[in-house]
């Protein structure tokens, strides 16, 4: 009696593992760089899938499904095979899979994954490496690093798959094309990336992966040859490198020289010299900051800085109205070789207006009217002489009468609505009353419309006032 119990209750034991839900598997061990497979036979009608993404710390490569059938006594069963494909990195534990089962949530067993180093000795038939010319660096600093595949020249590869190592926290600055050399028994393809570190701290750049497919085969149940293709990945190193911050109050590293050029150093009044900024150097010069000078009676306009390898240049446009000095362009920058904070500049460049006295002429000139009608509306109340009164009034009679005869203006007409209509005649007009800040409202939209080339709306009325005001016809 005792033995048909224990009989029964093995039975039991093993009827229910045999008939378990969800059942986990994965290839016991594997070498370094070769793919895995976790599979979840699950056993039921209702299946909501599971959503693996990685497994190992390592994202999944692939998925694939399989869907079975049997008949027991009578009963027919469903169950499907999930296989999931990566590449381990190292050994592993793989914690159980919750799976929902006709409304049910069961669980999967854990498993075990063993990594282990490559079987042979020799050498391998494909190497990948990573390399850099600095490991302790400052933020912005520029440095070299080197990604080199080997090939065995006796080895074949069917296929490749490269997968880039993570550059977070670093700028990539240049990416050469590919070299390709030999170099004894291996053929070396080798690219140099430029590369400066966006923060301080430890950085790290991950490792890099190329996947090859070489062929193999395998025997089928006839003991015939099958041909086959096998895929493994290889790994490079990684990079760990130490940024520090900049000294205080720079932001650019580097060594830098710098020059100014003008096309001419005599203009009129209003006719625009152009300046070309360029440096030259080593260094982050995608940091440096447009040129623009902010100067009293000159209009300055900049163009966008261009940046080619290791030379970075601008171009600035001055509009002025009077004799001026086109200023010292300065580069503050921290040099890595001395250790020491230098400044590069420029040398200032004078500019001749040639009819700048007319200029001030006529503003005099303006002056004056304006004045005198202040001490004209000041002494109102003032007598004059009859006699000088009488002739006045003549005279002005006189001139009122030839004009309306004459109507000389008509002649002008046109012509004098074409100027205040010309965006860049009215623009070296209001240029020489920029102080008041109407004035320079103005000034400052025809300037985006005109060199911007942007369509900003004037006020026609105050421009109306404005020019009443200062008498520009």
């Amino acid at each position: 009696m005792n033995n048909i119990t224990k009989l029964l209750l093995f039975l039991l034991i093993t009827s229910s593992v045999a008939y378990a839900s969800i059942i986990a598997k994965v290839d016991s061990s594997v070498e370094f760089g070769e793919m895995a497979t976790y599979s979840l036979t699950i056993s039921g009608e209702d299946i909501t899938r599971p959503n693996i993404q990685r497994l190992c710390d390592t994202e999944v490569i692939s998925t694939s499904s399989q869907t079975s059938m049997q008949i027991i006594n009578g009963n027919v069963s469903k169950s499907f095979t999930l296989n999931y494909k990566f590449i381990p990195q190292k050994s592993c534990k793989i914690a159980p899979v919750e799976v929902e089962i006709d409304g049910k949530i069961e669980k999967s067993n854990a498993v075990e994954l063993s990594v282990v180093p490559p079987s042979d000795t020799k050498e391998s038939d494909f190497v990948l490496t990573l390399s850099s010319d600095k490991k302790e660096l400052f933020i912005g600093e520029t440095f070299e690093m080197v990604l080199a595949f080997k090939q065995r020249s006796d080895a074949e590869a069917v296929d490749s798959k490269f997968t880039p190592p993570e550059l977070k926290g670093f700028w990539v600055k240049e990416e050469s094309q590919t070299q390709r050399y030999q170099e004894g028994k291996y053929t070396i393809t080798k690219v140099v990336y430029k590369l400066a570190p966006q923060r301080e701290g430890e950085l790290k750049i991950t490792k890099a992966q190329m996947q090859v497919a070489s062929r193999g085969g395998r025997t089928d149940v006839w003991a015939g040859w099958i041909p086959t293709i096998k895929w493994k990945t290889y790994f490079s190193n990684e990079l760990d490198l130490s940024v520090k911050p900049l000294p205080t109050g720079v932001n650019l590293i580097g060594d830098f020289t710098i020059e100014a050029t003008v096309d001419k150093t005599e203009v009129k009044a209003g006719e625009a010299i152009n300046v070309n900024v360029k440096v030259l150097g080593r260094g982050n010069l995608e940091d440096i900051k447009s040129f623009k000078p902010n100067l009293d009676d000159v209009a300055v306009f900049d163009e966008k800085i261009t940046v080619e390898g290791a030379r970075l240049t601008q171009k600035i446009a001055f509009v002025p109205q009077r004799d001026f000095i086109v200023p010292s362009f300065n580069l503050k920058f921290f040099d890595t070789k001395t250790k020491e904070i230098k400044v590069a500049s420029t040398k200032e460049i004078p500019i001749n207006v040639k009819n700048e006295k007319v200029k001030e002429e006529l503003n005099i000139k303006r002056e004056a009217v304006q004045n005198q009608e202040v001490a004209s509306s000041i002494n109102g109340t003032q007598s004059y002489d009859k006699l000088t009164l009488v002739l006045i009034f003549l005279a002005g009679f006189i001139s009122a009468a030839i004009l309306m005869i004459t109507k000389p203006w008509s002649q002008f007409k046109n012509k004098k609505k074409s100027s205040t209509k010309e965006p860049k005649v009215l623009l070296v007009k209001l240029l020489p009353f920029k102080d008041d800040k109407e004035v320079k409202n103005i000034v400052d939209i025809l300037e985006k419309n005109i060199y911007s080339k942007q369509k900003i709306e004037i006020d026609k009325k105050l421009l109306k006032e404005l020019l009443k005001k200062y008498k520009i016809d």
